[in-house]
């Protein structure tokens, strides 16, 4: 059964990607033309699902810092937008069960909050998913939208355990202070994981064992430990490999997910109704994502790409109105209603994000009049005077690539990248590597380029590549570009946006290599 299931998702989600759309529209797509078919969700598919939001939250931890939550921008945003929604939200059911709607009138102050509280958070499975597609989960507005997902989260654990009455047990702190005296020979033990199988099958323990069940039998909500032990691993250099050898798996495990949002829903006609009515007032809630992220500094252009990645109702609002149910507090039908505005606003967030750049550039006179005057440090102008390369990505390969030509042309090349723990080890090596997001159309138009001579787009995801050359083409830059790609296909796209020399470092790593071997034998 679930091989059929995967197989429908995979023709879904082909046939939308074809037309340029992420395929988790597809995925969403099948499980409702599943359930039309009379087809219902089984045991295993609901075990994937859950899987995969476990991994989700662990390769979250992996990426993320404590710092980034602590900051204003992120934990001030999120309470405020939590209590202003749940209140708006609340006020509007109240308002529909006066008017005398069915489901509606059923709801007392107290149940319309609860769903109130549900239709206030945005869903993280989904920003993960189109942050990761475009490679912006190290941009500043990626981790604001991460760092909101996951106070949500700490909302929703005091929310359970409220409601639920599941509070930590005696074992609580017991596993709380033996992850912090474990947590050297933890790290000794992902050290000699080395790079094989062993690394994803280490993920999958921590995540699944030490992290949700641990936390699960210590009263604590699994998800949540599953993403504070990502946290207590980020620090370490093999962070980022742990996380790539779980990418697949973790996205595999995600269909079922999708799939089992529309298996799962009731459909009618009337739920569909109240889903479209709920739907109508979400630019609201986008508004008010845009409104207080912007009160704390950030840029516009900032503020509306973490507005659109969290320009959704969130499965989680399927949870709160589960426990809403078996209370009695609302009546089962509020579960389809959410199934399918979850569904919808996925459908229309995905075409938004993915024309981000764009819809901000049309409304950036607007934008910028309500614009902050003072900038944070991450949003400083980029200065390159007398600077002629410039490197795009300093990673493995723009970092091999800086040290080759400042070998033999110093002072005249200048490395960039969006990840500040990046820009600080470099600098500490004399490099000079500067703090910018190459994707972000501001940069071109603070930036000048009037004296650089060449442009290398070393960036990992060939998405950020192809978004920073047509903002480059964009401001007019007429020296020389080249540019990485993984793929042959991916070669020609770059080559027929205009790049002057593409390197595919998969193909031409053996060259790189039987050229060295060579120096090397007859030198």
């Amino acid at each position: 059964m679930e091989l059929l299931f995967f197989a429908i998702a995979f023709v879904c989600g082909f046939a939308v990607y074809q037309l340029k759309l992420p395929p988790l529209i597809g995925f969403l797509m099948a499980g409702f033309v599943l359930n039309l078919l009379g087809y219902h969700t089984t045991a295993l598919l609901t075990s994937l699902a859950d899987l995969g939001v476990t991994l989700l939250l662990f390769s979250i931890g992996l990426k993320l810092k404590l710092s980034n939550l602590i900051k204003p921008q992120v934990w001030a945003p999120a309470t405020l937008h939590i209590v202003v929604c749940t209140a708006f939200f609340t006020s509007l059911l109240l308002l529909l069960a006066y008017a005398s709607l069915p489901l509606f009138t059923e709801l007392s102050l107290t149940s319309a909050m609860l769903v109130g509280f549900a239709f206030s958070f945005s869903s993280t499975v989904f920003a993960v998913k189109v942050l990761e597609e475009r490679g912006e989960m190290a941009t500043l507005h990626g981790k604001i939208s991460i760092g909101i997902l996951v106070m949500q989260d700490i909302f929703a654990v005091a929310f359970l355990a409220i409601s639920t009455g599941k509070v930590p047990n005696m074992w609580a702190l017991v596993l709380l202070v033996s992850l912090f005296v474990f947590k050297p020979i933890m790290f000794w033990v992902l050290n000699r994981s080395k790079h094989g199988e062993l690394l994803p099958l280490f993920g999958f323990f921590f995540a699944l064992i030490i992290g949700y069940h641990a936390f699960e039998f210590a009263g604590l909500k699994g998800d949540l430990g599953a993403l504070i032990i990502g946290m207590m691993f980020a620090p370490h250099k093999k962070a980022g490999e742990l996380s790539k050898s779980l990418l697949n798996l973790k996205d595999i495990m995600l269909v079922g997910f999708f799939l089992n949002i529309g298996l799962n829903a009731n459909i009618s006609a009337y739920a569909l109704f109240i889903a479209l009515l709920l739907v109508i007032v979400l630019p609201l809630k986008v508004g008010l994502y845009y409104a207080f992220t912007n009160l704390f500094r950030l840029r516009a252009r900032t503020s509306l790409l973490s507005a659109f990645t969290l320009s959704n109702y969130s499965e989680f609002g399927l949870i709160v109105c589960a426990v809403a149910a078996s209370s009695g507090a609302i009546t089962s039908d509020w579960l389809a209603v959410v199934a399918i505005a979850v569904s919808l606003t996925f459908v229309l967030a995905s075409p938004l994000n993915k024309r981000a750049n764009e819809i901000y550039v049309k409304l950036e006179p607007l934008l910028l009049k309500f614009e902050s005057a003072t900038r944070l440090e991450e949003e400083l102008p980029v200065n390159l005077t007398n600077t002629q390369i410039v490197i795009f990505g300093m990673g493995r390969i723009g970092t091999g690539a800086y040290e080759t030509i400042e070998t033999s042309n110093s002072g005249v090349i200048a490395g960039i990248d969006i990840k500040p723990e990046v820009v600080e080890r470099h600098v500490k090596r004399g490099r000079r590597v500067l703090l910018a997001d190459a994707t972000d159309p501001d940069f071109w138009q603070r930036v000048n380029h009037s004296n650089v001579e060449m442009v290398m787009l070393a960036m990992p995801k060939h998405m950020q590549n192809i978004y920073a050359l047509e903002q480059l083409n964009a401001s007019g830059f007429s020296g020389q570009v080249t540019a990485i790609a993984n793929y042959p296909d991916q070669q020609k796209e770059l080559e027929d946006m205009g790049v002057d020399y593409t390197y595919n470092f998969y193909l031409e790593a053996g060259s790189g290599f039987a050229e060295h071997v060579k120096q090397k034998l007859f030198s």
